[in-house]
């Protein structure tokens, strides 16, 4: 079972995380219920700087805000040491909130609006992840009314497609993101932005997907990438002194799953920017690397109510909880597989396999599909985890389900860090017509 690092059985059965007991944080919150270790969270940060800063490189590990975004969490990242990587004008203002210093932020996105854009070059942010090339005369022109001049990199598409899910695969040719190497776009985009005023090239980034296991993918993107850097020098005499790697590190979601370290990772990465730039007779670039499910995912655990048991005889029983895709639609996305236990029993052994189905009114709302738990029984209290990252932050109201609060715990002591919603808040902004 992948829980976070605090976790264990404490003298009632129950499961425990940071100190607290989950079964007592359920009947103190209501359910459906995120919890977010804390010692986990900034354990995962630690390992990353660590292992980066092992190497002897000029480095930034950016946290990718995308996998579980809010001020707390931007608030723990900034205490860590990291940087921040934002996608949208929701995530950078609350970045801003945080009180995030803003050199550290990077923005991307593939279809950033005016109004994000000039957002960021308001709040003096770090770097754009320049994604088109509709954007980068964009950002020209914004830049240019604000009388300033916007740091960027180029987002470059090397050709790669990962052993990971279709939907996650952002490295292939045929992305929506970045710039093509093949098509000759990504030269034009370099040559163009040399061109502009009002930015200043930095360098390069390249993210070849999510959930990857095999580094080889990183290794094979970093030599291609490498390459373009100097073949930009030979043809325009630009020195690309950033990459930014992305990120993309593949995470235990079962016991069986077998995912890199956080240090080889590091290695291949680095490793393979200094062998690179050694062998083409490059300097040795700035190494950004942007974790999000890596630092998030195992952090958190989600608690339900057990209600509705239907057995069907010779084919399945069905568990029913009280939430489902509103607040975790990764397995309807894209497959996804968790494991689950029983928090308020959690010493039992297993015996029955069943299949955990959210209450949603659509038959593809399961969340965890033919597992052994101990006989369950309406009113216990049913835990998934692993979903600290694409949980919260895909949650939905579909059906008019309020969404969960979140719960930072540590130990011995839960904090809210995002309130739970109500029905009053699922009709705030409606408007009457009568």
């Amino acid at each position: 079972m992948v829980l976070p690092i605090t976790a264990n059985i404490n003298s009632l059965g129950h499961l425990e995380i940071g100190g607290c007991d989950t079964v007592e944080l359920a009947r103190q919150y209501g359910t459906p219920l995120f919890i977010m270790d804390e010692a986990t969270l900034r354990g995962q940060c630690r390992t990353f700087m660590q292992a980066f800063g092992a190497k002897g490189i000029e480095f930034d590990v950016v946290y990718a805000s995308k996998a579980f975004s809010c001020t707390a969490m931007c608030q723990i990242a900034k205490q860590e040491g990291l940087g921040l990587d934002v996608m949208s004008g929701g995530e950078l203002y609350t970045a801003i909130k945080a009180g995030f210093p803003m050199d550290k932020v990077l923005m991307h996105g593939n279809n950033k609006t005016p109004e994000e854009l000039a957002l960021a070059l308001d709040n003096n942010i770090g770097r754009v992840v320049v994604d088109g090339f509709h954007e980068l005369e964009l950002l020209d022109k914004i830049a240019g009314e604000k009388g300033k001049v916007q740091p960027i990199l180029l987002r470059i598409t090397p050709g790669i497609k990962p052993q990971t899910h279709s939907y996650i695969q952002t490295g292939q040719i045929d992305s929506k993101f970045g710039f093509g190497l093949q098509d000759g776009l990504a030269m034009s985009a370099v040559k163009k932005s040399l061109e502009l005023k009002n930015v200043e090239l930095k360098g390069l980034h390249a993210h070849i997907g999510s959930q990857i296991f095999e580094l080889g993918s990183f290794a094979k993107a970093i030599e291609i990438i490498m390459e373009f850097v100097k073949q930009i020098k030979d043809e325009t005499g630009f020195v690309a002194r950033e990459f930014n790697a992305g990120g993309g590190l593949g995470i235990q979601y079962k016991a069986v799953d077998e995912p890199s370290t956080i240090e080889e990772f590091a290695s291949v990465v680095v490793d393979g920017v200094v062998r690179e730039a050694q062998h083409l007779g490059l300097p040795v670039p700035k190494i950004m690397v942007e974790p999000g499910r890596s630092i998030v995912a195992n952090a958190g655990v989600t608690l339900y109510t057990v209600g509705t048991i239907k057995e069907i005889a010779n084919i399945r029983t069905y568990v029913s909880v009280d939430g489902g895709m509103s607040d975790n639609l990764r397995p309807m996305l894209y497959g996804a597989v968790y494991e689950a236990l029983l928090a308020n029993r959690a010493q039992e052994k297993a015996t029955t396999m069943v299949t955990v189905a959210g209450k949603h009114c659509e038959s593809g709302d399961i969340l965890v599909r033919d597992i052994e738990l101990p006989h369950p029984e309406a009113g216990d209290i049913l835990c998934t985890p692993a979903t600290g990252a694409y949980g919260y932050v895909m949650a939905n109201n579909y059906n008019r389900q309020p969404r969960p609060a979140v719960l930072l715990v540590n130990n011995g002591e839960a904090r809210a860090i995002i309130r739970r919603e109500t029905f009053e808040d699922l009709v705030r902004l409606d408007a009457s017509i009568e």
